[in-house]
């Protein structure tokens, strides 16, 4: 299964309901990123992430008005957390709590 990490603009990335990111948007900000690369295997918009990482193919996928990963590490958290400014979103986990670093300690949960 794994956890996955959320660049969202939602108070909970789970709500079908809220502020999206669109897949324009998406595209948009693929085309300005060297580090990021339109995956042609995957339907969609999937992008392989070209950054130091222990996964050998890391990859973020947008679905539904956000971009998600599973079992990222720190290099992949940290371009998320890169991203997420960009897109003027945030970058959450599975149980509802927002990273603002790289670094698994520093999360807030919010109500």
């Amino acid at each position: 299964m794994g956890y996955g990490l959320h660049i969202t603009r939602k108070k909970d990335w789970a709500d079908p309901n809220g502020p999206q990111i669109s897949s324009d948007e998406w595209l948009a900000y693929i085309a300005t990123d060297p580090q990021l690369q339109l995956d042609p295997n995957f339907r969609g918009h999937a992008v392989r992430l070209l950054v130091e990482s222990e996964h050998m193919e890391p990859l973020l996928e947008w679905f539904h008005g956000d971009i998600y990963t599973k079992n990222p590490d720190e290099p992949i958290v940290k371009k998320m957390l890169e991203i997420a400014k960009a897109l003027r979103a945030r970058v959450q986990g599975d149980d509802g709590e927002f990273y603002s670093s790289a670094n698994f300690e520093d999360v807030v949960y919010e109500n």
